[in-house]
């Protein structure tokens, strides 16, 4: 029985100055690689389903949701799960219902009276029930609307939009975009850290695929304490299923590509937690 708090693994984070990895689920075997990589890497690890993956299995949190907390728990790693990328009220309000130990409650793309009227009701609502609560400042890229490449979270703004949410962690925009191919993304670590001194809160890194090791390591040693990571997981996912399917065409079991792509995403997720907390 490993499925954790988030809170408790973002603490012990916090307390020995490293970060901890959350790695997006789209199908089960996803949660299972994760599970799987947190093993072999010896390190704890965080499970996100995204609002997203949500409308990808039609609408309906409970199905995996309920089958990575069962994950979880059979898995020997401490593992977390988390509801990433939430704008639905609807959908926050499910969390609580389905095993959730955080949520990732996303108003970025709202005005800023707007976000933070929006954020601080949900901070409310979850920690009632005993969530840990991120939200997003700034705008991270790689998506359309808020996620415009180039722009960055200034620690002032930051400062002033946590004093008013009550927000448990920040996602800031430091340099890193979402859905990257390759691995080329520059940080900018100065601003971790000032960002970090001012609003007093754990740091969340999105669209962390993108980001070299080494600028990753930068990162968390500038302060940086959550590190959310998913297309990695899809590169390796997809060119695994495409060459063993390549390799024999009249292959016809998922199973005999599943495993493999499984196998090599467990490998994509125990390198990055291993980066992350060597």
């Amino acid at each position: 029985m490993s499925l954790v708090a988030t809170a408790d693994l973002i603490a012990d984070a916090c307390a020995h100055g490293r970060a901890i990895g959350a790695f997006n689920v789209i199908c089960l075997e996803h949660a299972e690689a994760i599970a799987a990589g947190a093993e072999q890497a010896g390190r704890a690890a965080i499970i996100a389903i995204s609002e997203n993956a949500v409308k990808f299995h039609g609408g309906t949190l409970a199905p995996i949701a309920a089958a990575s907390a069962a994950v979880a728990r059979a898995s020997s790693a401490d593992l977390a799960l988390h509801l990433d990328h939430v704008a639905s009220d609807l959908l926050l309000h499910e969390a609580a219902e389905h095993d959730f130990g955080s949520v990732m409650y996303d108003a970025s793309t709202r005005p800023y009276s707007d976000n933070v009227a929006a954020t601080r009701a949900a901070v409310r609502w979850g920690h009632e029930r005993g969530l840990w609560v991120e939200s997003e400042l700034g705008e991270v890229g790689g998506k359309d609307g808020a996620h415009a490449p180039g722009v960055r979270t200034d620690p002032v703004e930051a400062a002033a939009y946590v004093a008013a949410t009550g927000v448990d962690g920040l996602a800031v925009a430091v340099g890193s975009s979402h859905a990257m191919l390759d691995r080329s993304a520059m940080l900018d670590h100065d601003l971790i850290a000032r960002i970090g001194a001012a609003v007093g809160i754990p740091l969340v890194l999105h669209g962390s695929s993108g980001v070299p090791d080494d600028e990753l390591q930068a990162a968390v040693r500038a302060g940086m304490v959550k590190v959310n990571i998913g297309t990695a997981l899809n590169i390796a996912f997809t060119s695994t299923v495409r060459s063993r399917l390549e390799s024999d065409p009249v292959l016809v079991d998922p199973r005999k590509y599943l495993a493999p792509a499984r196998v090599a995403m467990a490998e994509v997720v125990a390198h990055a937690l291993r980066v992350l907390a060597p």
